[in-house]
């Protein structure tokens, strides 16, 4: 029989009994000091309390923080270094449970509903178009927020459940009835810690493969073996890389007997349209793909299913009777055997599971949330061969971090879904909810509009997870080729640029496990007493090193540009593309209006940035013998790019390049730690110093001086030095003379350049034109009192184009 061990509780990391030390209890009540910020309460009527690890909690056993117990007034009260607790010892109530927050003076009584939370997340974007509620997060402007765990479910090691032999070990039961369990998270904002804490009481955020950061293409059509390679053979003679192959429903049998109702659930492969399903997987691993299947498993395994008969048998059922076998997530014969033909279809190849589960959160066993079982079983499952495990499901609630990817469903096509988009996925971040996958470009209904699918590319670059999605349309397929020109080149680059994105997603995808720190985060958790943090909802950090504020408006047609705000933090930013500088000098930073054409993206690197880079040439996600780097001045930074055999669980066990920046010294380190039998003995390297001019350049290898080529591009102010063949093990320090880094100011040629396209009348163009030469920034308040009137009465230079003239004049090159 098969070893089910990786289900046990050890094997989950759990620790659920909290430290007898840290809890304070009466004869129905316990109260649990997890951290200085973090409290547990439960009531119980019967005054057994709960040390079982829930879906939510399995560890909470990690801080160990002092505290104190006394009485006040009558009331048992106790002290963190950050909180004061007062209790009447009765059930609880608002005014016998309150908790003060010692550094902002904020209290919290039972029952409170905090109006100022941040935001978690929600089960699905279906048929989303626009804003939707979502469930609340862990974090709150007031500093407090509570989960209330009452009603999940508890894992108890069990040999059987229900009279049925419980192979798995482990099962999920419910909880004692009449009992209260809640957790107060009181962190003030103290945000980061919040989330840290977060992830030990919940389980960390895991590992994530290599491959999953670069491009999936989805598409619901009915694909055949012959059309679906000619499509992966053109995407690759286009050069548009994909590392991953999803296939919606057709894959298996769907025009079945109506008896057996629906085609939506199916496990056998459609033959007509796949005639050797293990020959067409291995033409795609050949193609360097990995493959996912979509799974609706809600109506159970019925008499057409290739492997009805075997399942029937072990379920104990005549496969003679052809009675459809139920799906049934509270059973762990049934799970047994559900799991046992999955992996008949992945030793044909196919790499993970896309679990679209749609039939809400109920199942035979009352509070048992088929969701949530079908995530925890084929997550763990998924890495029973030594592999990192994964699935692609949608959100089951907090603690669902642990089960990545989440797919977030079928979004409406409209500008209001891209709009949402964004803050979606920031405020994700808030519950611990790193690795959302969309449906970029949008899955049903709405319109076609080409701009909009352009900006949705690349939101997607700058999005925890790229996938393309669409519906089951002869009209609404996402291949670049089927756009005009302009919006094609600019798909294209996009999914070109996330494929090079993948050494820097790959390193922040290490920082997310080691450190609980998301991809995507709010700015309000760098920045927690600056009111613009909140107010920017659709901007956010990406990684370390970027700031992104995509755009989800449609372009104007004075400027030929479409506009986003954006709230500059305090210090020095980067243009990604272009090394154009922006300057906050103010403690609460600058915001202002950035225009871009439909081939720019706003996104900003921090002064002193280190953005590693790969070549976007084939579906490779192996790691690469040629690396990029992209550079930024201003600042002293470092950036330890990551990488790994794909098996590694700690970062003793990875190869990791540190990369140095250091302003005073003009140069730039790379040194390498750790074991480098996952990396190649040789590799070419090419600086890109952006924001800076040419210069004089010297380049070291372990101190001995070595040549290389160099070049120099104007127009994104890019110093490319390259260094072909040097060893992993040694030392490479480039370095650059003072001069490189006293830039040209571009702000002239900038204005005309957006004069140039702006659509206006000439004359104007040319008086604005001349203000700025002579004057620059002092020009701005005269472009509003010019006026034309050569062809028609009284023309003014439109406010757009002034507004775009104010972002280049403003920003603040040096």
């Amino acid at each position: 029989m098969e070893d089910l061990k990786r289900f046990s509780l050890k094997s989950l990391g759990a620790h659920p009994a909290m430290c007898p030390d840290e809890t304070i209890q009466g004869d129905r009540w316990r109260i649990g000091i997890l951290s200085d910020c973090l409290v547990r309460f439960e009531w119980s009527d019967d005054g057994i309390f709960e040390d079982r690890a829930s879906q939510f909690a399995l560890n909470r056993n990690f801080a160990h923080p002092d505290f104190s117990v006394y009485e006040e007034y009558g009331r048992l009260a106790i002290k963190t270094d950050k909180l004061e607790i007062l209790y009447d010892r009765s059930h609880f109530s608002q005014r016998g449970l309150s908790v003060r927050l010692k550094d902002s003076g904020q209290v919290w009584h039972y029952g409170d509903v905090p109006e100022g939370n941040l935001g978690g997340t929600a089960r699905t974007l279906d048929k989303a178009n626009g804003e939707i509620s979502v469930g609340a997060g862990v974090l709150s402007r007031e500093g407090w927020a509570t989960i209330d765990d009452s009603d999940t479910d508890v894992l108890e090691e069990l040999s059987s459940v229900d009279g049925e032999d419980n192979p798995f070990g482990t099962w999920v039961v419910p909880r004692r009835e009449h009992t209260q369990d809640l957790y107060l998270f009181a962190y003030g904002h103290e945000y980061k810690q919040a989330i840290s804490d977060y992830y030990k009481l919940s389980g960390p955020t895991p590992l994530l493969p290599r491959f999953v950061f670069g491009n999936w293409w989805s598409r619901y059509h009915k694909y055949s073996e012959k059309e679906y390679l000619q499509l992966m053979d053109r995407f690759e003679n286009e050069k548009i890389p994909f590392s991953t192959a999803v296939l919606d429903i057709d894959w298996h049998k769907v025009d079945i007997d109506k008896k057996y109702g629906s085609g939506w659930t199916g496990y056998s492969w459609n033959r007509e349209l796949f005639p050797d399903p293990q020959r067409f997987l291995k033409e795609l691993h050949r193609r360097g793909l990995k493959v996912t299947l979509n799974l609706h498993p809600a109506d159970g395994v019925r008499a057409f299913e290739d492997d009805y008969d075997a399942i029937a048998q072990e379920m104990g059922i005549d496969p003679a009777l052809g009675k459809t076998i139920e799906f049934d997530a509270a059973s762990p014969k049934f799970m047994e055997a559900y799991l046992r033909f999955h992996h008949r279809m992945e030793e044909q190849g196919v790499d993970f599971w896309w679990v679209d589960w749609q039939q809400g959160n109920t199942s035979r066993h009352g509070n048992i949330d088929p969701l949530w079982m079908l995530n925890h079983m084929h997550y763990i499952d998924s890495g029973r061969k030594g592999q990192r495990p994964l699935t692609f499901s949608r959100y089951a609630g907090p603690g669902s971090h642990r089960y990545p990817i989440g797919f977030s469903g079928d979004t409406v096509v409209s500008w209001q879904s891209l709009r949402f988009q964004p803050k979606f996925t920031s405020m994700a971040s808030n519950i611990g909810y790193g690795w959302w996958s969309h449906d970029i470009g949008g899955h049903m209904y709405g319109y076609r509009d080409e701009e909009l699918e352009a900006r949705w590319y690349q939101l997607g670059v700058f999005s925890p997870i790229n996938r393309l999605h669409s519906a089951v349309s002869p009209f609404n397929s996402k291949e670049p080729w089927n756009f005009s020109g302009e919006i094609r080149e600019t798909m294209t680059e996009a999914l070109r640029l996330r494929h090079s994105l993948i050494p820097y997603l790959y390193s922040m995808n290490w920082r997310a496990a080691d450190e609980g720190l998301p991809l995507v985060e709010p700015l309000y958790w760098s920045y927690p007493e600056i009111s613009e943090a909140y107010s920017f909802q659709n901007e956010y950090l990406f990684g370390t090193e970027l700031l992104v504020s995509p755009i989800t408006e449609k372009t104007s047609s004075d400027t030929k540009k479409a506009r986003t705000a954006v709230w500059f933090p305090h210090g020095a930013w980067f243009d990604l593309f272009t090394g154009r500088q922006y300057e906050a000098p103010d403690v609460d930073g600058k915001q202002m209006e950035v225009w871009r054409d439909i081939k720019q993206i706003p996104v900003f690197a921090k002064a002193g940035a280190i953005i590693p880079l790969q070549s976007w040439d084939s579906n490779s996600v192996r790691n690469p013998s040629e690396l990029e780097l992209v550079v930024f001045p201003q600042a002293t930074n470092s950036f330890d790019l990551i990488e790994d055999d794909g098996h590694a669980s700690t970062l003793d066990d990875a190869s990791i390049t540190h990369i140095e920046n250091q302003r005073d010294k003009h140069h730039l380190s790379i040194t390498h730690r750790g074991p480098n039998e996952s990396i190649p003995s040789k590799r070419k390297w090419k600086v890109v110093f952006r924001g800076v001019s040419d210069g004089v350049v010297h380049v070291f290898v372990d101190s001995q001086e070595v040549p290389f080529s160099q070049g120099y591009d104007a127009e994104k102010l890019s110093l490319a030095v390259e260094i072909p063949d040097v060893p992993a093990s040694s030392e490479l320090v480039v370095e650059l003379s003072p001069e490189v880094y006293v830039v040209e100011d571009r702000r002239v040629q900038d204005s005309f350049d957006v004069l140039f396209d702006s659509q206006m009348y000439y004359e104007l163009k040319e008086k604005a034109y001349n203000a700025i030469k002579s004057e620059g920034i002092k020009a701005l308040p005269q472009l509003y009192t010019y006026t034309d009137d050569s062809v028609e009465m009284n023309q003014h230079i439109p406010d757009n184009v002034i507004h775009a003239l104010v972002e280049v004049l403003t920003r603040g090159d040096k």
